[in-house]
């Protein structure tokens, strides 16, 4: 029971700080005239949301941050390596996503940073993770216990943190494309994985990261209200690279890669969509949906953006309750 009571404390009070974050922010960021660019490319009803405040992903960071901050000098939370690591992640996407935005913001498209730039980042955030992991005993074996799979990987478990930060960042980017849509997807995800967390006793610090968790998720629930349609900010860059790194790191930490994977199975499908899409263009010069990531095709036959974003947030749902159920249960 006490566990319940610090989930719904830590739901409570990521909600509430992002309800007053988003009520201060917004205006600031109209002021500031920080509105979002939307390509011709994504289809007519999309171009009336220019002009959007973006960076939005502010109403749930600077929450979860705070809240971290006030249950630790309350004593309520300790600091071990384990959150260091998943707050340097969350922070250290957040600058890039924000250097992005920034970006776009002042040239007025969507190009923002160079993939080389980009990448190069994200390497130095990797290389900085595995050394703290490393440095702090952790075992660098890729470990799937149901299938009784443990692979030694040494150095190259550098490469496997990469790929996922890069890997999970980008698919919650891409799919951040209608109100709503990513926003809600990632507050389920981050739910599913404080209850996973919370069942890791052997990592050091596992109650900090299921509380970061439940925090978040309860921001994002916050960020919701104006986010959801019609979206009165929308998180850009600097959110939803935070929320993907995010997600990525909590998996690696418990050991649960696979389980990222079933929690974030919109986001896969998603991203694999778009690179169908891509190889399908390049390499046979024709289309598999009419427009891509997944969420724009749909669109395109003629559904509701507000009912695509509600059988995604039910599909997301299902597919986290089955990973629950693999990651806790069985």
């Amino acid at each position: 029971m006490l566990i319940l009571a610090k989930a719904a404390m830590a739901i409570l009070l990521g909600f509430i700080l992002a309800i007053i974050t988003g009520v201060i922010l917004i205006p600031i960021l109209k002021k500031l005239h920080i509105g979002q660019y939307v390509s011709e490319f994504v289809g007519k009803n999309h171009l009336k949301k220019e002009g959007t405040p973006t960076m939005g992903g502010l109403i749930f960071i600077i929450p979860t941050l705070l809240a971290l901050f006030l249950l630790y000098i309350n004593g309520s939370i300790e600091i071990s390596h384990s959150l260091i690591i998943l707050i340097f992640v969350f922070i250290s996407y957040a600058v890039l996503g924000c250097i992005d935005d920034y970006l776009k913001i002042k040239h007025h498209n969507n190009h923002g940073l160079t993939t080389i730039g980009k990448l190069l980042g994200q390497m130095i955030i990797a290389l900085v993770f595995f050394y703290i992991f490393m440095s702090n005993g952790g075992k660098s074996d890729l470990v799937i216990t149901s299938l009784g799979i443990d692979i030694p990987l040494g150095w190259t478990f550098g490469l496997l943190i990469l790929f996922l930060l890069v890997g999970t960042s980008n698919a919650v980017n891409i799919t951040d494309g209608l109100d709503g849509l990513a926003g809600g997807l990632s507050a389920i995800a981050f739910f599913a994985f404080g209850i996973i967390s919370w069942n890791t006793g052997w990592l050091v610090g596992y109650q900090e990261i299921a509380i970061f968790s439940f925090i978040l998720a309860g921001a994002l629930l916050g960020f919701l209200v104006f986010n959801a349609h019609p979206a009165k900010v929308f998180m850009g860059d600097l959110g939803s690279l935070s929320l993907g790194a995010a997600l990525a790191t909590i998996a690696i930490l418990t050991r649960h890669e696979l389980s990222l994977a079933l929690i974030g199975g919109i986001f896969v499908i998603e991203t694999l969509s778009s690179l169908i899409q891509i190889i399908a263009i390049r390499k046979f010069n024709r289309k598999v949906f009419k427009r891509a990531p997944l969420h724009h095709h749909f669109e395109l036959m003629g559904m509701n953006e507000q009912d695509i974003v509600r059988y995604f947030w039910v599909a997301g749902l299902i597919l986290a309750m089955a990973a629950i159920t693999y990651g806790v249960w069985l």
